[in-house]
């Protein structure tokens, strides 16, 4: 079994290997464009490039970053070389915040042979690994794409059971509702408790032990997957804690695809303040 994880020094045995795919996915909310610049600037050996806003992104739907259909979800694992049998690794420099977005999605598709560098790019420079500025153009991919599976959207968040867990992944100051920087509407979803997901990174920026993840997560109270949502800004970081709770034995929960950006637009009522 895959696990969810590679480390830098495992990778560097990989590179070169026609059965792996790395996946650059760095991304910023306050420039958009720095992403693919960095990309061209240096890369991990024979990494290709993935937009969150392009690529796994729709052009539509809840929220500012809905979940492609999957029709262009299948032309983007085409030109990143992707099939079933290959072994793929996603990183950024930001503890895994957005290229899990691209770990999900694989793996809620069935491809679990799909890994995120842990401590990113970062890991892999203070090992003393080089970068490089060439464009891959990987043999073309390709994979059964169907619809997506381990997500919910805004009625069955509105109406959920009371035993559900709803985890807020942002960060605590805008759970509290004290700043807001792209949404139009501050606060949090009624009962929802908060778990930011930087808390499952160590100062390197690489995942806590799983102990540590499980006790993060029992203190929530967020044991049972299939009673647990989790929602971000956009549906992106919360992936991050999808990831963890992974990490943690606990299981994969469900995703709140639209998040913070489709609730907060919806009429829909809104907390603000340090408790649920």
């Amino acid at each position: 079994m895959v696990t969810p994880l590679i480390t830098a020094r495992e990778l560097s045995k990989l590179v070169g290997r026609d059965d792996v795919r790395i996946v650059d996915c760095r991304w910023y909310l306050d420039a958009h464009e720095r992403g693919p610049i960095l990309y061209r600037e240096g890369h991990l050996p024979g990494a290709a490039y993935a937009s969150l806003d392009g690529d796994l992104t729709a052009p539509v739907g809840p929220g500012r970053h809905p979940l492609p259909p999957p029709e262009q979800f299948a032309r983007t694992i085409e030109r990143l070389g992707i099939t079933p049998e290959t072994s793929v690794v996603v990183y950024d420099d930001m503890g895994g915040a957005f290229a899990v977005r691209l770990w999900w999605m694989l793996t809620d598709q069935g491809h679990e042979r799909t890994q995120v560098l842990d401590g990113g790019i970062q890991a892999w420079t203070s090992l003393g690994l080089g970068l490089e500025t060439d464009i891959p153009e990987p043999a073309r991919g390709g994979m059964d794409v169907g619809p997506w599976r381990r997500v919910v959207d805004r009625d069955t968040v509105e109406g959920r059971a009371p035993g559900v867990i709803v985890v807020d992944s942002r960060t605590a100051d805008r759970y509290r509702g004290e700043v807001e920087p792209i949404d139009p509407i501050a606060g949090h979803i009624p009962g929802a408790v908060s778990a930011p997901h930087p808390g499952n990174l160590t100062d390197e920026l690489t995942l806590l032990p799983s102990d540590d993840l499980r006790d993060r997560f029992t203190r929530i109270g967020a044991t049972d997957p299939d009673n647990v949502i989790v929602y971000c800004g956009s549906g992106v970081t919360s992936c991050h804690n999808i990831l963890a709770m992974e990490l943690a034995g606990i299981g994969r929960p469900w995703l709140y695809e639209g998040s913070w950006s489709d609730w907060c637009t919806s009429d829909m009522p809104i907390a603000t303040g340090p408790t649920p």
